[in-house]
C-alpha cells in the first residue's frame, strides 16, 4: 500500500507561498478588495465535533483587511480532496466557530480538488415554510471544471501547479506536463519555489515510463535553449527525489535497528549529500550503537 498523501499540507504550502497569485487568478473580485500588504497567516485552529467524534484543523486562515477600510477581516480557505455530502453544513459550522472566536468579518472559500467533476453547492440554508432562518454562502473553486488549456499562457505559479488538478483527458497527460515545464521556464522562479511547484505537480500528475519517453520526444521538438532548461528542471527534481527516497530508507533502517533515533539525528541524515548517504548505506549494517551513528555524522 502506497504512502498516504497529505493533501491538506500540500495545498497549505502552495497557497501560503502564492496566496496573492491564487486569489488574483481565481477570485479577482476578492483580489481587488483586499490589502495584500497586510497579510498574516494565523495558526491552524482545531475544531472538535463532540456529537460525531470528528477533529478537524482549519486548513488556511489569513488575517488581512480591506483596502481603504479600518479593521481586520479573515479569509478562511478549506481544501476538500474527496466528496462529502454535508460539506456545506461543515463550512457553516467552521464559520460560526471562527466568528465566535474572532468576532470580525470572515470570507469563507472552498477549493474542491477531487479527481471528478461534481456539482457542489455554495450555500447552506435553514428554513421553514413561513421563514428563512439562515442563508449562508461561501466562494467555491471546483478545479476539475477548469480546462487546463485556458491557463497555459498565464504567468501564475499557482496556475502551473494546479494544471495537475484541472480538467484534462488521459491522452493529454504528456502535453499537460510539457506545458507545465514551459510555464516554469518562462517564469524563471528561484530553485525553492520551482521545487515546491514541481513537487506539487508530480504528486498529482506523475507520468509513467512510456509517457516519460513521449515527453522526451516532445521536448526534443522545441527550441534548443527552452528544451535545455526544461531538462534541467526535470533532472534537478529527479535527483532531489532520489536523495529524499534514499534518506527515507536510511531513516527507516536506523529506527528499526535502534527502535528510536533523535529528531536532530534524523534531520542530519536527511540533509546528507548523495555521497555521504551512500557511505552511510554501505556502513549501516556495521553500525552497532547510536553513538556510532553520531560519530559517522
Amino acid at each position: 500500500m502506497g504512502e498516504r498523501i497529505d493533501h491538506d499540507r500540500l495545498f497549505k504550502e502552495l497557497l501560503q507561498t502564492f496566496f496573492g497569485e491564487f486569489v488574483e487568478l481565481f477570485f479577482p473580485q476578492v483580489y481587488e478588495a483586499i490589502d495584500l500588504e497586510h497579510i498574516h497567516f494565523l495558526q491552524q485552529e482545531l475544531f472538535t465535533d463532540v456529537t460525531r467524534g470528528d477533529r478537524h484543523l482549519v486548513d488556511i486562515l489569513v488575517q488581512t483587511r480591506l483596502k481603504g477600510e479600518p479593521g481586520i477581516i479573515l479569509v478562511h480557505i478549506e481544501n476538500q480532496a474527496s466528496v462529502q455530502k454535508d460539506f456545506a453544513e461543515r463550512m457553516f459550522v467552521y464559520f460560526s466557530r471562527l466568528y465566535q472566536e474572532h468576532r470580525c468579518r470572515i470570507l469563507p472559500m472552498a477549493v474542491f480538488t477531487y479527481p471528478q467533476k461534481h456539482d457542489e453547492p455554495d450555500y447552506f440554508k435553514l428554513e421553514f415554510p413561513f421563514m428563512l432562518v439562515l442563508d449562508f454562502h461561501f466562494l467555491i473553486l471546483e478545479l476539475k471544471k477548469h480546462n487546463w488549456r485556458n491557463y497555459i499562457r498565464s504567468n501564475s505559479p499557482v496556475a502551473a501547479a494546479l494544471l495537475s488538478k484541472m480538467g484534462y483527458q488521459e491522452k493529454e497527460r504528456v502535453q499537460v506536463k510539457l506545458e507545465f515545464l514551459r510555464m516554469l521556464v518562462r517564469m524563471e522562479l528561484d530553485p525553492a519555489r520551482t521545487t515546491l511547484l514541481t513537487g506539487f505537480f508530480e504528486t498529482y500528475l506523475k507520468l509513467n515510463e512510456e509517457e516519460e519517453k513521449q515527453l522526451e520526444v516532445e521536448i526534443g521538438k522545441i527550441d534548443e535553449k527552452e528544451a535545455e532548461r526544461m531538462m534541467k528542471i526535470t533532472t534537478s527534481w529527479e535527483q532531489k527525489g532520489r536523495v529524499e527516497g534514499q534518506a527515507n530508507i536510511l531513516v527507516r533502517i536506523l529506527k528499526k535497528k535502534f527502535g528510536h533515533i533523535p529528531v536532530e539525528m534524523e534531520n542530519r541524515v536527511r540533509n546528507l549529500s548523495v555521497e555521504k548517504q551512500q557511505e552511510l548505506a554501505e556502513a549501516i549494517f556495521d553500525i552497532e550503537t547510536i553513538e556510532d551513528v553520531k560519530d559517522f555524522l
